[in-house]
């Protein structure tokens, strides 16, 4: 199938702008609980504050007239530089009361990268988290040369902090704030989000109201058993990374409460308090929970176990899958017990771990190995595993409750057609697609025929259910003339939960190679349950290279994971020879973006002495 759409479920055009998404749930349910916030300095376990519709829109119209007092203009561009918290939702939609343009700069973002985002976007005003975030704010507009109209703080900070700016607009009358908040329509720009430049220099999309208004009213819609009033989330994503911002407008506007965390070590003993229905997450956390579950078992004694119960787990999410059109229709019976026994002794325990009330996980941001979400279908958590770009306003395509298909990233969002390219790309048009980016020659290759182009490879299936396959500019020609897509047996070796990314390099080369990054963590972890006390002391290079781990322990537990990806795949898609490295992948040194995807292209050169030595014994028996 080369093209499929979705209609729209419903018309944006009820709405003015982005903030009427708040205003009519305020004028629906003003005292329904909106936020839960954490006390600031306690623990994560101690109690939350509750915050109402009523009392959000409070502080942010008063935060609004603290712009407008401030001199903040129509159309002005606004930039937030935070950690993930509840006053990142309060300045957000302050802005947009205030009729301004939000500019997300990501809390890692070094000196050279936030002055361009300052000078690019014309930033005119600044709110930062921290002292610290406020320096680099100040220090970028020095930078940048660009006269602004001031730093303010979250956190508390004599006369610089957002307290002191909303007093700053203590005489601004409501009429005012309403008279610019009515101000921008659906075709206004509402936010300018800079892509995380996994090849390329980072680019300033253009997000509109209606793209974020067309996508909340019909996402929510599409998902009402996911999306409902009594539900409640956690959002730890990077509030500057436009999902977040979506998750946290469709939780605002169909009666969600939203709690906010920034530390990822914080995540499991706050959902313990809080209990979430629904949680977004990137594959590497289920990954995570998966590996500590079984290093869990293993301590216990119990490995062997536990790896029955894990295959059980892949059986019961398969048959629940393959059933999902007659839930009524049982499995057989073994498989019940044996699942009714493994639930006892581990998949309540895992539940009870994240909560005890999740209805869902949703996973994006990379590609989710599709026996790892029937794995947590048989768990009790069913997985939807969705696709999207900031381009298109986070979610282009998602599976729906009751029709996950694992391995496929689901069928387009509503109001959105996804269609093939003859190369395989996969293009975009609909309500979340965005205006274009912000310099006119990042435009010229974006569209063809008014689609924008992703840039990913992908299928469509009969029903409209894409899967991926990689990205173009990852494509590898050998020396034989093989065509490779990467991508899928990298994601079948990341899929160990030693190891934080895989590259396959061989272009122009006689076989393909591997360069597999392990994640420091979980060999610590991995070492201490072998009892290898030497790998405790590896030392990752700190100037964005890499060191090659010899180790014959870890060489064949990784190679098994190779040997396993392998087998999935044709011999000409095979790596024949692979290295384990440890490298220091930071934003500040460059080898990631800010949500972590590896800069493949940058890490390949950086480490090109490594990827030329998996091919010099050929060149010298050659």
């Amino acid at each position: 199938m080369k093209e499929f759409s979705t209609p729209l479920l419903v018309e944006p055009a009820g709405h003015r702008n982005a903030t009427e998404l708040l205003m009519h749930r305020f004028q629906t349910s003003p005292d329904h609980v909106a936020f839960e916030v954490r006390t600031p300095g306690g623990a994560v376990t101690d109690p939350w504050r509750q915050v109402t519709t009523r009392q959000f829109v409070e502080e942010v119209r008063a935060l609004a007239k603290g712009l407008i007092a401030a001199g903040l203009q129509p159309g002005e561009s606004l930039a937030i530089m935070s950690p993930t918290r509840y006053e990142w939702a309060v300045a957000d939609m302050a802005a947009w009361f205030a009729a301004a343009v939000v500019v997300p700069v990501y809390e890692t973002s070094a000196l050279p990268q936030v002055a361009a985002v300052l000078d690019d976007a014309d930033v005119r005003l600044a709110i930062a988290g921290t002292a610290g975030h406020a320096l680099l704010l100040k220090q970028g507009f020095e930078q940048a040369g660009t006269e602004h109209l001031g730093v303010w703080t979250m956190d508390a900070r004599p006369g610089a902090d957002l307290a002191e700016l909303t007093e700053r607009g203590a005489a601004v009358p409501d009429s005012a704030v309403e008279e610019r908040r009515l101000l921008p329509d659906l075709d206004a720009v509402a936010t300018i989000v800079y892509t995380s430049g996994t090849t390329a220099a980072p680019k300033g999309a253009l997000i509109t109201h209606g793209n974020f208004v067309g996508q909340v009213l019909n996402v929510g819609a599409a998902y009402t058993g996911v999306v409902r009033e009594g539900g409640n989330t956690v959002i730890f994503l990077p509030m500057a990374h436009v999902l977040a911002r979506g998750l946290q407008l469709i939780c605002l506007a169909n009666g969600m409460r939203i709690a906010h965390l920034s530390d990822p070590k914080d995540v499991v003993p706050a959902l313990g308090v809080l209990k979430p229905t629904f949680l977004v997450v990137v594959p590497r956390v289920l990954q995570k929970i998966q590996a500590s579950a079984a290093a869990a078992a293993a301590r216990k004694h119990l490995g062997g176990v536990w790896a029955a119960a894990q295959r059980t787990a892949v059986e019961y999410g398969r048959f629940a899958e393959a059933h999902d059109a007659d839930p009524s229709v049982s499995a057989p019976f073994g498989l019940r017990a044996r699942h009714a026994v493994f639930n006892r002794l581990f998949y309540a325990r895992l539940r009870a771990l994240v909560g005890g009330r999740l209805d869902y996980l949703l996973s994006g941001a990379a590609a989710l190995d599709a026996e790892l979400s029937l794995f947590f279908r048989g768990l009790g958590l069913p997985v939807i595993e969705g696709y999207g770009l900031t381009e298109t306003t986070a979610p282009l395509t998602g599976n729906m409750p009751g029709a996950i298909s694992a391995g496929t990233v689901g069928v387009p969002m509503p109001g959105t057609t996804v269609r093939i390219s003859d190369r395989g790309e996969v293009l975009a048009r609909g309500v979340g697609v965005f205006a274009g980016y912000r310099r006119p020659a990042d435009n010229q290759d974006a569209f063809t025929d008014g689609y924008f182009r992703t840039g990913d490879l992908g299928e469509l299936d009969e029903l409209g259910r894409l899967t991926l396959k990689g990205r173009i500019k990852d494509v590898i020609v050998t020396a034989g003339g093989k065509t490779v897509t990467p991508a899928i047996w990298e994601g079948y070796v990341e899929g160990d939960p030693l190891v934080a990314h895989a590259v396959m390099v061989g272009e122009g080369k006689p076989y393909l190679g591997g360069l597999v990054l392990l994640d420091p963590e979980s060999v610590t972890a991995w070492a201490e349950r072998q009892g290898i006390a030497d790998l405790a002391g590896l030392r990752i290079p700190d100037d964005g290279g890499a060191v090659q781990i010899e180790d014959a322990r870890l060489l064949s537990t990784i190679g098994a994971a190779v040997s396993a990806a392998n087998a999935k795949l044709a011999r000409s898609e095979q790596v024949r020879k692979f290295v384990l490295l440890l490298a220091d992948l930071s934003e500040a040194n460059g080898m990631v973006t800010p949500t972590m995807k590896l800069k493949r292209t940058a890490f390949t050169e950086r480490v090109r002495h490594i990827v030329e030595n998996l091919y010099a014994e050929s060149r010298s028996q050659a």
